[in-house]
């Protein structure tokens, strides 16, 4: 524990919203909310307006439609959250070295590595400069929480939201968490909380005052020892720069529940494409392939198999998943599928029995070839030395299978439409040439004659479009086009504040030689 509040947590309000709002002047200070449109999407995140309905993060989006009818629902635009993301970050990483990112929009700072702040009153005015910067250059606010631990200064930003700034001086926490639920705990979550309240502990008073001898009897010695401590205040976990990942998953729900064994496979194979390609991506491979499977009845199946070694073949990802898929009883329907790799590494071992598998397949076409053209198998071109060549750590070339959305997927990001992008575009998706291109409500797109703007909605062959930047004074006109109108394009996000050169940009000059908002580093 420090004895001054140098750790700060910021978190952004109402992230994904917020952006929404700053982006299209018509929805500012209405309801918003942002996630998946289809039956069985959820709420990733509800503006203020739309909370005082009762909307909420992680509620299914059909309650959401009938708490707030009126409510302008969107589809997220990760691209656009990512660039705003980067933008806090940087801002962050000016304060200090170590920033400790929790998601897009949350993470810890340590203030006193950075030289930021040593005591309580340069700790709140280096919190208050990043507030003023990140209005400045994103447009959106934060709430900031500064404390001498990471739980407390969470807590505190929590307190501090919206656009706020609360600082909880060292020696005051038990005061602080005393009458509070024992949920604020971290590691307390539902099943946790109930074990407690069965046990009448219900306050994180009640949790101080069991002392740690019961907790570790009803929770186990590592949880029940930290428990203990988190609920006296205690809290010596440092701000970590940088968090390895554990593993590297996609997953969709679809709109209608999957019979068809084969579309099953065929969907388990789209999703281990995708996994490999966000985990080269990332950089990684990894030794251990999951399956997820929930089925009609929300029973939730997982299934793994661990290879030989790390890998990001996605012939071996595919391959895996599938055998995994053989051993799940699909009957009655599915509704979930997920496809992951865990075990995560930096370097890749290849595969023997794909190796092999590629090898007789050229072979085989070799041989074919030789024998259409009348010469011996394995001559000049090939044969022994080009197999050698391959056993020696040449990649083989796989032929790429499409790595279609997930068909009727409606998650946080909808399925088959990263960034909330065109949904089912007939060049993207494969689909009949001419087929209708359908448009999702929120996203961005460029006409030929009115600009830039976004889908207000579509529908019945036709697309409405309102024409607005985020720097607009007034909210924009509005028009109905053909789903078809060749002059209608899908695409990128403005950014959110005008005069912006690049995109996602970096801090403005003024505030990059001003140390970026409070950093003492130069």
């Amino acid at each position: 524990m420090r004895s001054a509040p140098t750790i700060l947590h910021l978190d952004m309000d109402a992230f994904f919203a917020a952006a929404e709002q700053a982006a299209k002047p018509s929805l500012r200070g209405k309801p918003v909310v942002v996630g998946g449109l289809g039956p069985r999407g959820v709420v990733a995140t509800a503006s203020y307006e739309a909370r005082r309905f009762g909307v909420h993060s992680a509620m299914p989006m059909a309650q959401a439609r009938r708490l707030a009818p009126n409510a302008a629902y969107l589809v997220p635009r990760f691209s656009l959250y990512r660039a705003v993301s980067e933008q806090v970050m940087e801002l962050l990483r000016r304060l200090s070295p170590l920033v400790e990112p929790l998601s897009l929009d949350e993470a810890f700072v340590d203030l006193e590595a950075g030289g930021s702040a040593r005591d309580a009153a340069t700790a709140r005015e280096a919190g208050e400069r990043l507030r003023a910067d990140i209005r400045a250059v994103t447009g959106l606010t934060g709430s900031v929480g500064l404390a001498g631990s990471k739980m407390i200064a969470k807590i505190a930003s929590e307190e501090a939201k919206p656009d706020g700034l609360v600082l909880i001086e060292p020696g005051t926490e038990r005061e602080l968490l005393g009458p509070k639920s024992v949920r604020i705990l971290p590691g307390v979550g539902p099943a946790t909380g109930e074990h407690l309240r069965r046990a009448g502990m219900t306050t994180v008073a009640d949790v101080a005052g069991a002392g740690e001898d019961e907790l570790v009897r009803l929770l186990g010695k590592a949880h029940g020892e930290s428990l203990y401590r988190m609920a006296r205040g205690y809290d010596d976990r440092p701000v970590v720069a940088e968090r390895d990942a554990k593993s590297v998953s996609v997953e969709d729900t679809f709109d209608v529940d999957l019979h068809d064994r084969l579309r099953v496979r065929i969907e388990v194979e789209r999703l281990a494409e995708r996994c490999v390609q966000r985990l080269r991506g990332a950089g990684r491979s990894g030794r251990t392939v999951v399956l997820k499977v929930r089925r009609y009845d929300f029973s939730t199946l997982t299934r793994s198999e661990t290879l030989r070694g790390p890998t990001d073949d996605p012939v071996v990802v595919r391959e895996a998943a599938a055998r995994l898929l053989e051993a799940v009883d699909t009957t009655g329907g599915v509704r979930l599928l997920g496809v992951g790799v865990t075990g995560l590494a930096d370097y890749t071992q290849e595969d023997l029995f794909a190796q092999a598998a590629t090898e007789r397949a050229a072979a085989e076409a070799e041989a074919e070839a030789a024998e259409a053209s009348g010469a011996e198998p394995g001559g000049a071109h090939g044969g022994d030395g080009a197999a050698e060549e391959r056993s020696r750590g040449g990649a083989a070339v796989v032929p790429a299978v499409p790595a279609g959305a997930g068909a009727g997927g409606t998650g946080a990001g909808g399925a088959g439409a990263p960034d909330g992008q065109a949904v089912a575009a007939a060049a993207g998706r494969g689909e009949p040439e001419g087929e209708e291109r359908r448009w999702a409500a929120g996203q961005d797109v460029r006409h030929a004659e009115y600009g830039a703007g976004w889908v207000q909605g579509s529908g019945l062959g036709r697309v409405t479009v309102r024409f607005e930047e985020p720097w607009s004074a007034a909210p924009g006109r509005v028009r109905t086009f053909r789903a078809d109108d060749p002059e209608l394009e899908p695409s990128d996000p403005l950014p959110l504040v005008a005069g912006q050169s690049s995109w996602p940009a970096s801090l403005p000059k003024s505030r990059s030689e001003d140390g970026g908002g409070g950093s003492a580093r130069p």
